[in-house]
């Protein structure tokens, strides 16, 4: 694996900082499933969870499209791979999920995260409510969300990769 992450600059200002810690972790997940087969990224971590690396990816291209499409600029944009019936879709994989799509997926939610985001201050509140809580949340509290999300499943990462083919990393 190679490893192309920078840390942001210890002297940064606020939204430098949290861009940077950010983007980093969106980097490390990446870098958790590079250089795999479809089959090894659609691998369970252990039975009888469903939690794969391909799985993680979809998931994190729901949350950036929650957060920053729906609550984020209030979008009316519909779930990717999850369904009423099927509220964990994202981690349900079978045979025709490739690689290929769910990175492309994720990477352009992540463009678009980023289109929106540029538009708010840290302190501008979101056009648009959290589904269950009703909740408005500033860019600020937004960003330091998404940053544990990744740094949580980052951590679920290690180890699926390692379960995969033993290679082991920061």
């Amino acid at each position: 694996m190679t490893n192309e992450r920078q840390e942001p600059a210890t002297t940064a200002d606020e939204r430098t900082m949290l861009e940077g810690w950010l983007e980093y972790h969106r980097r490390t997940l990446a870098w958790k499933c590079e250089g795999l087969t479809d089959a090894q990224l659609r691998t369970a971590a252990v039975e009888p969870s469903e939690l794969s690396l391909m799985g993680l990816v979809r998931h994190m291209a729901e949350v950036e499209r929650g957060w920053f499409r729906k609550v984020l600029v209030a979008e009316d944009a519909g779930p990717i791979y999850y369904t009423e019936e099927d509220p964990d879709g994202e981690f349900h994989l079978s045979e025709s999920d490739t690689w290929e799509e769910a990175y492309a997926t994720w990477q352009s939610e992540i463009e678009t995260a980023r289109r929106n985001a540029a538009r708010f201050g840290l302190d501008d509140i979101s056009e648009g409510k959290h589904r269950r809580t009703g909740e408005r949340f500033n860019l600020r509290w937004i960003y330091t969300h998404m940053i544990e999300e990744y740094a949580r499943h980052n951590g679920h990462a290690d180890l699926i990769r390692e379960r995969v083919d033993g290679a082991t990393g920061d």
